[in-house]
């Protein structure tokens, strides 16, 4: 249900939630969901999870929640990042905000470590913290500050639909993983209009009565796989650039496929051009 991770910007993963499903263009290659099929034969952890297509491994829907792992984070002695649910999304319609709570709860419980969290579903990632706000599930003067809050957005679309829902949340960390990047992401005029214009995410809007936080932290890595969609490296330069002018970290994870790199999935720095070695961290880490 846990373990070190090879994921370069996390030291290890934590799955309380098994099993998701497809809701954008991002989700087409999941390597969770492929993961999960291997596993998915009787009596294996994800029986029943996934589904074998013409298109190769699909979610099924189903879900299942894992009680047992809650108590996993109080045996972790030395601080450590978290991925929670690599293989899943905490926030999916079939996970129960009670549970959710318990999640929420054995993390705060376990200041030490740095808990982060990815969703494409953010409109109920704040409808759970407007819930869990109102019912005090977890008696705490504050937010947790350890719990890192993040969208998925593979393009500007989804940029557009998540990124606003994630600054209207409550967390101490504020990031996007522009993972598997399919297209070109502006986070500078956004897509979200106000009266006074094109919010910039990454400066957010200061003093006025519709303030509006920054991005903490951006993520951008290429798609790798068989089936890898390529992109085009101007992309990732582009969030780059955009993210050091505003002063906001960047972590470049991986280019993706590239048939003239030796790296499989594009993750060996040292094949990169100079200006794209970049991998930083929010100053909460």
């Amino acid at each position: 249900m846990s373990a070190i991770s090879k994921i370069q910007w996390t030291d290890r993963t934590w799955n309380p939630v098994r099993g998701c499903s497809i809701v954008s263009p991002g989700c087409v290659n999941c390597y969770a969901m492929k993961q999960a099929h291997r596993f998915g034969g009787p009596g294996k952890a994800y029986e029943g999870l996934t589904k074998q297509t013409s298109a190769g491994p699909q979610w099924t829907g189903r879900i299942r929640e894992l009680t047992g792992a809650l108590e996993e984070p109080f045996s972790w002695r030395k601080p450590t990042r978290v991925f929670v649910n690599s293989m899943s999304d905490l926030f999916h319609e079939g996970v129960d905000f009670n549970f959710i709570a318990a999640v929420w709860r054995a993390m705060a419980q376990n200041q030490r470590h740095t808990f982060q969290i990815l969703t494409k579903r953010p409109a109920r990632m704040l409808e759970f913290t407007q819930w869990m706000a109102g019912e005090d599930h977890i008696s705490i003067a504050e937010w947790p500050r350890n719990v890192w809050l993040g969208v998925s957005a593979e393009d500007q679309q989804r940029a557009d639909e998540r990124i606003p829902l994630l600054l209207q949340t409550p967390a101490a960390v504020r990031f996007v993983s522009a993972e598997p990047l399919l297209g070109q992401i502006d986070f500078v005029t956004g897509g979200e209009v106000t009266e006074v214009g094109h919010i910039n995410w990454l400066r957010g809007l200061k003093g006025s009565d519709s303030a509006i936080p920054a991005l903490d932290w951006i993520i951008v890595g290429g798609e790798s796989g068989p089936r890898a969609r390529v992109g085009d490296g101007a992309w990732i330069r582009s969030i780059v650039s955009q993210c050091q002018s505003a002063h906001v970290p960047v972590f470049v994870k991986q280019m993706g496929t590239r048939p003239h790199l030796r790296d499989r999935k594009g993750g060996d720095p040292s094949e990169w051009p100079e200006d794209l070695r970049v991998r930083e961290f929010p100053a909460a880490s």
